[in-house]
């Protein structure tokens, strides 16, 4: 596997002919996936997404791939690639179009859909361009074949890139469902011919690369979802992903069955099932669906609400409804199905909605219990028949956290590549093609760019560290007023504290020592060295040492000090 002390290291100059390929996100994490290819000075990139913060990024919205490194390079963007409509590979789009918005997208005609409607929320009209399974389109210096995949989402494709430099086949995210809802499934026949032609890097979906066997097939998913809404007492509440279109046909077809009218919930749902419906890829059973606000019409046995919030996200209406701020005010009684995998990080989160659903009452149904969603992800005994039917020259593992690569490194090492062959990189990652032969070459800063409201890339992580000591620790402030001509303090220390201790009573005995210590710091005599921020030091180290040491805590201590 690649030596990680390369990636360390400045890369060199590109040479001409060699192409230059950096992952921006997506490597060691399940989200904000892109990959920028370099070649004879054009710039190609693969998907455009975000991460969805964590419980230890307060406040945050989403997390984007750090564009900094091709950011006064964007006149140089041939194409944006879209393997696929999912936010983790989407979502980033408008903020990169906001910086130059003439970048051609290319993708599927769903894919796009759903990126146009998400773009004009942001007043942009995209340019794009549709292609389907099989298509070949000359995108600068590189020609792109599109290959049909099975995802968890319609319309999801592969990219095969033929240059100068070698060939690469990138999988997007992918699995081998051999009975997809749709009937699409993952073109290996295809995979086979550019096999033969010859993949010098296999770009490969590691997400369930440490999952044995084979993923079950989606229409295991549709008798569980049957007998759960036939068995159901009162509503039921179903989340997901709000573009996971198969999910949503399954539930349409579950409640259609068992006499339900399904209302959808949450603005995204909504605005991507209209899209889904509108393009022929949901089919929705004549008089089902009522709007949102007609719910209460029907008796409550006659429901099934389809909702977001699979991921416990704060503001998604499952969170909502869990905490009781929802206008759908969940009981006893009602059935809450959350018809999706757990993405690494959010398992807090969701833990957290179930409990509060089912302190209300319900009767929640999840994956640990009942067989209500498979993963859109390859296991490992897909990805050995890939890269068996492949036999590529070398591998890169892409989407997933390290344990994902890691063990997606070692299936391809099962079906015979060398360890160098098998290259494991990191976000910011530098890797050189030439000749057929890929390696790791250095790297470059790649860090989080946070939203935070209507600011992009304005939060810093010593800011999430501050907002964590505010939440975890609480805050006191401590304001002084000195007289810097006679030494005297004029007024304070007055203390004020929030999530620290209800009664600052508790402060009395340190006040004397903020007073003393101030005292002898001003009586050093006027044209004192000490400036105020000096005096404030002294202050936060008084009360922090007196804090650690009496309360074992670490708040933050803001002094205030004041020249009369």
């Amino acid at each position: 596997m690649s030596d990680p002390t390369l990636e360390l290291k400045a890369p060199p100059a590109l040479k001409p002919g060699t192409m230059r390929i950096i992952p921006l996100g997506g490597i060691g994490e399940v989200g904000r996936n892109m990959t920028v290819f370099e070649l004879d000075g054009k710039l190609l990139i693969v998907d455009c997404g975000v991460l969805f913060p964590e419980e230890h990024q307060p406040g945050v919205d989403l997390i984007l791939p750090d564009i900094t490194s091709i950011r006064d390079r964007l006149d140089d963007v041939v194409a944006v690639v879209l393997t696929h409509g999912h936010e983790d590979h989407i979502g980033a789009v408008p903020y990169l179009l906001r910086l130059r918005k003439d970048i051609p997208l290319v993708g599927s005609q769903l894919t796009l859909a759903l990126i146009e409607a998400k773009l004009a929320e942001h007043r942009i009209k995209p340019y794009t361009l549709a292609v389907t399974e099989g298509q070949v389109e000359q995108l600068g210096p590189f020609t792109c074949e599109f290959v049909a995949v099975n995802h968890s989402i319609p319309d999801a494709l592969a990219v095969f890139m033929r240059t100068p430099a070698g060939n690469v086949l990138h999988t997007g995210d992918f699995k081998m469902d051999q009975l997809p809802l749709d009937g699409r499934i993952t073109d290996l026949r295809a995979f086979a011919r550019l096999g033969e032609e010859g993949v010098d890097l296999f770009m490969v979906d590691s997400t369930n690369a440490d999952v044995p066997g084979f993923m079950s097939s989606e229409r295991e998913i549709g008798p569980t979802l049957d007998r759960v809404i036939g068995q159901a007492r009162k509503r039921v509440i179903v989340a997901s992903f709000s573009s996971h279109i198969h999910r949503v046909q399954q539930v349409l077809d579950a409640a259609h069955a068992n006499g339900r009218k399904v209302a959808f919930v949450g603005r995204s749902m909504v605005r991507n099932m209209s899209i889904a419906s509108q393009l022929g890829y949901l089919h929705v059973p004549e008089g089902i669906l009522v709007d949102m606000k007609r719910v209460d019409d029907y008796p409550q046995e006659k429901i099934v609400l389809m909702s977001t919030g699979s991921q416990g996200e704060p503001m998604a209406a499952l969170s909502r409804m869990a905490n009781g701020d929802h206008r759908v005010q969940v009981g006893r009684g009602d059935t809450v199905i959350l018809a999706s995998s757990l993405i690494p990080g959010n398992e807090n989160a969701v833990y957290r909605v179930i409990n509060g659903l089912m302190k209300l009452g319900a009767d929640v149904v999840h994956k640990g219990n009942a067989k209500v969603h498979v993963s859109g992800h390859a296991a490992a005994g897909e990805l050995l028949y890939c890269y068996n039917i492949v036999r590529p020259r070398q591998v890169m593992p892409v989407h997933g956290e390290v344990r994902h690569l890691i063990a997606n490194g070692k299936l391809a090492q099962a079906t015979g590549l060398a360890e160098e062959d098998v290259l494991l990189t990191d976000d910011g990652s530098v890797i050189d093609m030439t000749d057929g032969v890929a390696r790791v070459v250095g790297g470059i800063e790649c860090g989080f760019i946070y939203v935070d409201g209507t600011t992009v890339g304005e939060i810093t992580d010593d800011d999430l560290k501050d907002r964590r000591t505010l939440g975890d620790e609480g805050f006191i402030s401590i304001v002084t007023v000195v007289n810097r001509h006679n030494g005297t303090i004029v007024s304070g220390p007055e203390i004020h504290a929030r999530g620290f201790a209800e009664d600052e009573k508790v402060f009395a005995e340190i006040i004397p020592k903020i007073s003393e210590a101030l005292h002898e710091a001003v009586q050093s005599g006027p044209g004192s060295a000490h400036t105020t921020y000096q005096l404030q030091q002294i202050v936060r180290r008084v009360v922090g040492s007196w804090v650690n040491r009496r309360y074992k805590r670490r708040p933050m201590i803001i002094p205030v000090v004041l020249e009369a």
